[in-house]
């Protein structure tokens, strides 16, 4: 019986997040989600269970609303170091989920590090 593409996307992402858990341990999650129109990011405390800074694309300040290209990703990804650092993280593991790592979601880790939030 072949998988549906949801549920081969839940199994990449569980069999990449419980990689990521094993050896990050303590530290804050950098947590991707993109949808066709829209990219969001936050900050989790999985010890705690908060979350602790989030950015999307949605946001009117960021002024990429309704645009989804890597530019508006790149965005994004400056806004949550920006936000990472007033809440004092510095360092972070990149759950990208079932998201492969090009394009948008490549593009805003990149802009992250760039922001100075280290990955």
């Amino acid at each position: 019986m072949a998988l549906s593409k949801r549920e081969l996307f839940q199994k990449r992402r569980m069999r990449n997040r419980s990689k990521l858990r094993k050896v990050n341990a303590g530290r804050v999650r950098l947590s991707v989600h993109r949808s066709s129109k829209n990219i969001s990011v936050q900050l989790i405390d999985d010890v705690n269970g908060v979350t602790l800074a989030s950015a999307s694309s949605l946001e009117k300040d960021l002024g990429v609303v309704g645009k989804n290209n890597i530019e508006a990703a790149a965005k994004v990804g400056a806004a949550i170091a920006e936000r990472a650092k007033k809440a004092g993280v510095e360092e972070a593991y990149f759950d990208r989920g079932g998201f492969l790592f090009h394009g948008k979601v490549k593009a805003l880790a990149d802009a992250a590090r760039e922001g100075g939030l280290k990955i």
